[in-house]
């Protein structure tokens, strides 16, 4: 009996590239090579010379290089003064975030109202102006203004009877008042990218909460809120990754004085590579810095989802 032939299965033809499409191709590589090359430079490389110095001992001098292992992070986790730094840098970032995204969602919600666009527009820029003045300036200016002998803060104080503050030389004041500073430069940011998200609600859902009796608070809560809540968990991812790389502040401020209250991570790690000259300690703590970064940007971004799909 003369079995049936299977019939062949016939292959999908894949189209071959044209010439010009195979050159549109090579183009867009072309453009994309310039920022790969620039990440590559400024991005990867450092983080593998971070891990390499971390593992060596480092002479400055005669740049020779000796491997030691893990001994530097365990000087690093040894060192009082760099879990000082630790704690007052989560201390800054907790109180920070919390004034630099409460401030601008604050100014925000008093912007978003009908104003005629030229005062809307100046109000915009005066808050937002600070955001674009160089932080070594503003420090400077806030260094005079704390001045304990200078400073206008203590002569309003001293005119009213009351005694002097050492705003930059009292540890019990001092982070308090790198705080002030941070807050008053950087709120006008968020409060811009707040705004925009709270002019973006739908008009429609605002009008329907009105009809249905919902007063202002109400309709904040209940409906714009939960709207710009994607926006509000950037800002304060944002918030605090910015704040767990303070450094200009602080050094110009106080120098991480007095007595450390106010020495954050990356004061701590500028001072072993630069004055102590110790650039495994100084690397191993921006390891630490980074993976402390990534845990908590982690957690932030879990926890939000959690409120935001809710």
């Amino acid at each position: 009996m003369a079995t049936a032939r299977a019939l062949p299965v016939a292959r999908p033809v894949t189209p071959r590239a044209s010439p010009l499409e195979r050159m549109e191709a090579w183009a867009g590589f072309g453009f994309l090579v310039p920022a790969y090359l620039l990440y590559i430079l400024f991005a990867l490389l450092p983080v593998f010379a971070t891990l390499a110095f971390s593992l060596t001992s480092v002479d400055r001098f005669t740049w020779s290089m000796e491997f030691v292992g893990l001994e530097n992070l365990r000087f690093v986790l040894a060192d009082p003064r760099f879990w000082t730094s630790f704690i007052n840098t989560f201390v800054f970032v907790a109180m920070a975030v919390t004034g630099n995204v409460g401030t601008g969602l604050l100014m925000a919600v008093l912007l978003d109202r009908t104003l005629p666009s030229a005062i809307l527009y100046v109000l915009r820029l005066a808050y937002f102006l600070p955001v674009l003045v160089s932080t070594a300036l503003v420090s400077l200016v806030w260094q005079f203004i704390y001045s304990t002998d200078l400073g206008i803060l203590n002569y309003y104080l001293t005119s009213l009877g009351l005694p002097k503050v050492g705003w930059l030389t009292d540890r019990r004041v001092a982070m308090i008042s790198v705080v002030i500073m941070d807050v008053w430069k950087h709120f006008g940011f968020f409060m811009i990218i707040l705004l925009a998200a709270l002019q973006s609600v739908p008009k429609s859902l605002v009008e329907a909460a009105e009809i249905d009796g919902a007063g202002p608070v109400q309709t904040f809560f209940y409906v714009k809120l939960p709207m710009i809540a994607p926006v509000i968990l950037f800002c304060v991812t944002y918030a605090t990754i910015t704040g767990l790389q303070m450094f200009e502040t602080v050094r110009i401020l106080t120098s991480g004085g007095p007595a450390d209250a106010t020495i954050s991570m990356v004061m701590y790690m500028y001072d072993q590579t630069f004055g102590a000259q110790d650039i495994g300690a100084g690397t191993s703590a921006a390891l630490v810095l980074l993976i402390a970064i990534v845990i908590v940007t982690i957690i932030q971004i879990r926890l939000g989802r959690r409120v935001v799909l809710q």
